[in-house]
């Protein structure tokens, strides 16, 4: 296993050179000049013409490539074009917020997607079956901005039981408390993702349910809650651990929506709010980032296939 973790961390290198190469070339087609939009609509096409030269964005697109790039593999991403800080410590601001986020997002995701999809699953085209079933599809199906305004209505303004925007730091004021600021969002963000997952243990389980090894083991009288766990569950697991791993990735990345409703300084909304101010290292940077998180992430799923089931091969 350790020998397979080495080789796929060195295939990391030439993917990450390709997408540093498709990221930088995508993201500079953006219509529009960042020293334009930096300087405003006041300034004179002098102005522009001379902050684009102190930010190198006048020398060829592959110039420009190669510099960021010998930047880049020092961990220098630049300087961002709007806050004037390091690119860095700009992700590393929303980074807080989005993996806090996706971390409580996830905690929601396995305490109501599995024991529902399990329970589910053994009591298959029961009465139980059917409200799992037609409950996931209605959470899979509600438009998380509708989900979140609600939840902000009922909690924030007439219960009062939670804040209804924003994240202070847990380093600041308040520490662990001020998690409470990311219950709403994270219940948001957790209702179509578990229900997807209900679906997804449901279907495993029922798969597994079939094979020889299952039946073995009832016909050689076992509690049927030992079969559940040991010989179905732990098996339909592996096709849900894939599920997990790109389910965390893709709430750090893509809970947009959620952060513009809860006013989340995530990464997510970085992004977009970067794109609009054309803001060429923190997209770059943000980009490359979430790549770099996919990747890992897909490692450590294929690892967890070796763990969860000894007869998987890794090569």
């Amino acid at each position: 296993m350790l020998a397979y973790t080495f080789k796929r961390l060195l295939a990391l290198i030439p993917t990450l050179l390709a997408a540093s190469v498709l990221v930088f070339l995508f993201v500079h087609l953006i219509p529009g000049d960042p020293a334009a939009v930096l300087l405003g609509d006041s300034a004179t096409p002098e102005e522009v013409a001379r902050l684009s030269q102190q930010m190198g964005l006048d020398q060829p697109i592959y110039v420009q490539y190669f510099i960021w790039l010998g930047h880049a593999l020092q961990g220098d991403f630049g300087t961002s074009v709007f806050f004037r800080t390091p690119v860095m410590d700009v992700i590393a601001g929303g980074a807080e917020t989005s993996i806090l986020l996706a971390m409580l997002t996830m905690v929601w995701i396995i305490i109501l997607g599995v024991p529902i999809g399990v329970m589910s699953a053994t009591r298959h085209g029961s009465w139980v079956d059917q409200l799992a079933s037609g409950g996931a599809m209605l959470f899979a199906s509600v438009p998380t901005f509708w989900l979140g305004l609600y939840l902000i209505l009922i909690f924030a303004v007439w219960l009062g039981w939670f804040p209804s925007s924003g994240f202070p730091s847990i380093h600041d004021e308040g520490g662990l408390l001020n998690l409470r600021y990311l219950l709403l969002p994270s219940l948001t963000l957790a209702a179509p993702n578990a229900a997807l997952i209900i679906r997804l243990v449901r279907a495993s389980m029922l798969d597994v349910q079939r094979e020889d090894h299952v039946r073995t083991a009832r016909a050689k009288g076992l509690h049927p809650a030992r079969v559940a766990i040991k010989h179905v569950f732990r098996n339909a697991l592996i096709s849900v651990a894939a599920a997990f791993g790109f389910t965390f990735a893709a709430l750090i990345s893509e809970a947009v929506v959620t952060e513009t409703v809860f006013s989340l300084p995530g990464v997510g909304r970085l992004v977009v709010q970067s794109i609009l101010r054309r803001d060429y290292p923190v997209i770059q940077g943000v980009i490359l980032v979430i790549v770099c998180l996919y990747m890992v992430i897909n490692l450590i799923v294929d690892l967890a296939y070796a763990w969860l089931d000894p007869r998987v091969s890794l090569k």
